[in-house]
């Protein structure tokens, strides 16, 4: 590899999210290769339910090693269900559980962090009575992350379905403060989601403006990584339907923008596109003709 590449690749490594079943190891990482992946993302656990099983040891170790050899960086994306902001004590005591099955097991497969889902108030209840909720089942899970190799937890705005807690760029800000500006607090930003939500990224200069936003309102640093995806339906329409990069609404421009701006210097893009391994491949090489061209 070139040196030229190689200051790209470690100003932004781009990746995927890639398929774990049947072995972290075994399968995950000959799909990471297949698909050029400098990064990539995992489950580990069923996205849509509440087990949290335990590890095989053999394949945390394997993978971990993979991934140093490979110089991957790995992060883990938890379950779906989670949501603090729930009006129900079961899904709320149940999110708890989750996210820590998540976060521990990131740290045993060398995560660097654990993406979720911001959720929603439900059932009706106040914004602000959902908030502090956040606060009170979350800031404690991010006050047991006392290790070095913790991972970060990822906060990663939703596109505005319902009554969502944070989409808008904005919405971090009071999620944030409920959980006091943690230190091992980042930000996930889906670009399909925040263009759904009605941050017009297809703009003349308009990922420049999103990103000077969310520096501005989370602080310097807090951009952790950016599920790079383009979208289906047109700005604001609060649906999170993914599309291959440069096929959606979005375009291939904003992207080459995002690489070029001062807040996503040393973060990861992990693709969510459609296509299976031949179209993860293609979005990952036309993300990495964006970052070097």
């Amino acid at each position: 590899m070139s040196t030229s590449k190689n200051r790209t690749r470690a100003r932004n490594p781009v990746g995927g999210h890639i398929r774990v079943a049947g072995g972290l190891a075994t399968i995950g990482l000959p799909y990471a290769r297949d698909i050029g992946a400098e990064t990539v993302q995992v489950f580990v656990a069923n996205p849509r339910g509440w087990a949290t099983p335990h590890g095989v040891a053999a394949q945390d170790e394997k993978f971990r090693a993979g991934c140093a050899d490979q110089s991957i960086k790995a992060y883990v994306h938890a379950p779906y269900l989670i949501n603090f902001g729930s009006h129900s004590a079961e899904t709320a005591e149940r999110s708890v559980d989750s996210l820590r099955h998540s976060l521990r097991r990131g740290r045993a497969i060398g995560a660097l962090g654990v993406v979720v889902h911001t959720g929603s108030a439900t059932g009706g209840r106040p914004r602000p009575k959902a908030i502090a909720q956040v606060r009170e089942r979350a800031l404690p899970l991010l006050d047991e992350l006392t290790h070095d190799d913790d991972p970060w937890l990822l906060l990663e705005p939703t596109a505005g379905q319902g009554s969502s807690l944070c989409s808008l760029v904005e919405d971090l800000g009071p999620y944030f403060d409920a959980l006091d500006r943690h230190p091992k607090l980042g930000v996930c930003l889906d670009t399909c989601h925040v263009f759904a939500a009605g941050h017009d990224l297809a703009a003349p200069g308009g990922m420049k403006k999103t990103l000077d936003e969310l520096v501005a309102v989370t602080g310097k640093g807090r951009l952790k990584l950016i599920h790079a995806n383009d979208s289906k339906d047109v700005v604001g329409a609060h649906k999170d339907r993914h599309e291959n990069i440069g096929a959606g609404h979005i375009g291939a421009d904003p992207f080459r923008e995002l690489f070029r701006h001062p807040a996503t210097k040393g973060v990861p893009l992990v693709i969510e596109t459609p296509g299976g391994k031949e179209g993860h491949a293609t979005d990952v090489a036309r993300l990495k003709e964006l970052r070097d061209g």
